[in-house]
């Protein structure tokens, strides 16, 4: 998986990063949105457009949010 939502898009919901995808790999429901690790193409059009910074490349996410790598990729299982 090339890049990773965090906490802080929690109840924040700000749509930009789903505007930009090139290929519609980011989902969400009614807490926060998510990215397809299948879909993504690792072109980065999502970090810099998020307002609340919660979007970081795989190998950047910081300790304490590495949960949210299987919490995005999980929500593609369902």
């Amino acid at each position: 998986m090339a890049f990773v939502i965090t906490s802080t898009c929690k109840d924040e919901l700000a749509a930009e990063c789903v505007e930009v995808c090139p290929v519609d790999c980011i989902h969400g429901d009614e807490v926060m949105y998510y990215i397809d690790p299948d879909t993504c193409i690792e072109c980065g059009a999502c970090e810099p457009v998020c307002p609340v910074e919660a979007i970081y490349e795989e190998d950047m996410v910081p300790e304490e949010e590495k949960q949210y790598i299987e919490i995005n990729a999980n929500f593609f299982k369902e």
